[in-house]
């Protein structure tokens, strides 16, 4: 529903794919409003079957990067990753050998990244690209154990902070500039929780030299390089492209994620 008071509250999650929330998702967004989820939602994500894992006929996924939506649907692109993943991570052995707590933070960041998904489905509406398929061999691969789950969780949460940082300048709305900084703020608590539970009891991890530079700043990377670092990874069934480049006026010096150790 609607609200005058510059708020898109919605209720269930059915009624983020519809066109009427679409449109009143765009209102708020043009006037710098917010959007409120009920808990219901998150209940329903939790329980969403749509992962997205198969092994498909292989599709080139073509992004166009030269204006906003463009850049939207490289958000989506790498959020319908992350929820395919955590949907897919909930059901394995590498689950399944955490501990309570543990599956908890790992349960959370699942219902974030589906919300984060149909966000960008709904905002971009036609425009969005199609439903990526993801590798079902490589995903049971990496969720495997308890170590592989949560070092490519880290990996994966590391690279979505980077591309983040990486194309938010190439944003030219201030509402869209909002949405993004907010949601790369939840993906970097991700990227911490996992390290945090990786770290044991060193201290290390959490916010180490690899991602935070001597000058106090974040890991950041171009969407070239975060392309080829998913592809590289073979989740994809298929292939990300870049089609058109971002402004190459913008473009800054890589400090892509590192792999976890």
């Amino acid at each position: 529903m609607f609200d005058e008071k510059r708020a898109v509250v919605v209720q269930r999650a059915e009624l983020l794919c519809r066109a009427s929330t679409r449109r009143d998702f765009l209102k708020v967004l043009g006037v710098g409003g917010t959007i409120i989820m009920l808990p219901s939602l998150f209940t329903a994500c939790g329980d969403s079957t749509d992962n997205n894992v198969t092994n498909p006929v292989s599709t080139t996924y073509t992004l166009d990067l030269s204006n906003d939506t463009g850049i939207l649907n490289y958000a989506y692109a790498l959020e319908q990753l992350e929820a395919a993943y955590y949907t897919a991570a909930l059901a394995s052995a590498g689950f399944a050998a955490l501990s309570a707590n543990e599956q908890e933070v790992l349960a959370d960041l699942q219902k974030h990244e589906v919300i984060h998904r149909e966000f960008f489905k709904t905002v971009l509406g036609s425009s969005a690209i199609p439903t990526i398929n993801f590798n079902a061999t490589t995903v049971g691969a990496l969720t495997a154990t308890r170590s592989v789950l949560l070092s490519t969780s880290q990996l994966l949460e590391d690279t979505g902070v980077s591309a983040y940082n990486g194309a938010g300048k190439y944003l030219t709305s201030a509402a869209n500039l909002l949405v993004a900084g907010k949601i790369v703020s939840v993906e970097a608590r991700h990227a911490a929780a996992i390290r945090d539970i990786r770290d044991g009891t060193t201290g290390r991890l959490f916010a180490g030299d690899d991602v935070v530079n001597a000058a106090g700043l974040d890991v950041k990377a171009e969407p070239s390089t975060v392309g080829g670092a998913v592809n590289s990874l073979n989740v994809v069934v298929g292939t990300i492209a870049i089609g058109t480049q971002p402004d190459s006026g913008k473009k800054t010096a890589d400090q892509p994620a590192p792999t976890p150790t």
